[in-house]
């Protein structure tokens, strides 16, 4: 598309998490243009009624109806809600849809085509797809944990990873243990070795190094605090420190997001951007692997945007130059 024209988005389920953080970004994005944000339970509401931080930013409000004067059209929607609303929508086909949900992440899906949007795998394909669906925020951390191996076929090893999300990964319904008092000063595992990513991560990893036999010991843990993602990765490998970072500076020196750092590192490098950055430490022949990303922003919200960039032929940073909340 010309530099100079408009994206015209339209969202579904905008007053959730990531609906909010998509809002945040697009409003402020140079080319974009919001038509309209779908919501039926707040339709008629001020987006900065549900989304605070928005006030002073927008005078759009939530609506009950879709408009097809669109470009793209993101899909805020809980699993499982996103296939519904494209079979009972009947969406123009020259529209192209971004999903943030997992319903279409899987290539053994159906009902329609969709590429995996994680850029740092299939950025060629995303850049001519109609469809995109965007990758899961813990399988986004191991898998930019993993690709550079991947790519090498370098995984030899059972993949161990411990990984710990912030509260706003669970979404915003209330469960027991999303309250303040549950989770606050609270720590805990869930989903140990069954997590949904597993299967997403395995297949991007497998498109690399089609015969790997190893499996990823995934076990994830709920952070007392609010936002972003840290997974530590331990497998098996018999090449220096000096080997592995000249291996992972190489395969993501083209892309503006991912980053390895030679120190240690922490979440709050990451929080309110849309970088993963990584660390890597050798102890023998184990190998230690730390990825950090906030779990709204390129685990979600910030990578659909990225997406959205490469789709309409932006440079792929366009409207996500954000700088970390570091202390």
């Amino acid at each position: 598309m010309k530099i100079n024209s408009k994206i015209n988005v339209g969202i579904l389920g905008g007053a959730g998490y990531t609906g909010g953080e998509l809002l945040r970004l697009l409003l402020h994005h140079p080319y974009v243009n919001i038509q309209f944000v779908h919501s039926r339970s707040n339709a008629g509401s001020l987006l900065s009624d549900i989304h605070t931080d928005l006030i002073g930013d927008t005078d759009l409000r939530f609506t009950a109806t879709i408009q097809t004067n669109i470009d793209v059209l993101f899909l805020c929607l809980g699993h499982g809600e996103s296939i519904k609303a494209i079979r009972d929508l009947n969406i123009d086909k020259t529209i192209k849809i971004i999903d943030l949900s997992q319903d279409f992440r899987l290539l053994s899906h159906v009902n329609t085509f969709f590429i995996y949007g994680l850029p740092e795998l299939n950025r060629e394909a995303i850049k001519k797809a109609q469809h995109i669906a965007n990758p899961g925020c813990f399988a986004t951390a191991i898998q930019l944990a993993l690709l550079p191996l991947a790519s090498q076929q370098m995984i030899l090893s059972d993949v161990h990873v411990s990984c710990t999300t912030g509260s706003t990964g669970a979404g915003q319904s209330l469960s027991v243990n999303s309250h303040y008092s549950w989770r606050n000063n609270n720590l805990s595992v869930y989903k140990a070795f069954t997590h949904q990513h597993l299967a997403e991560i395995n297949q991007s990893l497998q498109q690399l190094q089609q015969n790997m036999n190893t499996a990823i010991v995934m076990i994830p843990q709920r952070g007392s605090f609010t936002r972003g993602i840290l997974a530590s990765l331990v497998l098996k490998s018999d090449k220096s420190i000096e080997a592995l970072q000249e291996m992972f500076t190489d395969y993501y020196k083209e892309h503006p997001f991912v980053y390895l750092s030679t120190k240690n590192i922490d979440l709050k490098q990451v929080v309110n951007t849309n970088k993963c950055v990584l660390y890597l430490e050798k102890n023998g022949d184990e190998l230690l692997i730390v990825s950090i990303i906030d779990n709204l922003l390129k685990g979600a919200s910030g990578q659909a945007v990225q997406n959205m960039n490469l789709l309409f032929g932006l440079a792929e940073t366009e409207g996500l130059r954000l700088k970390a909340s570091a202390f």
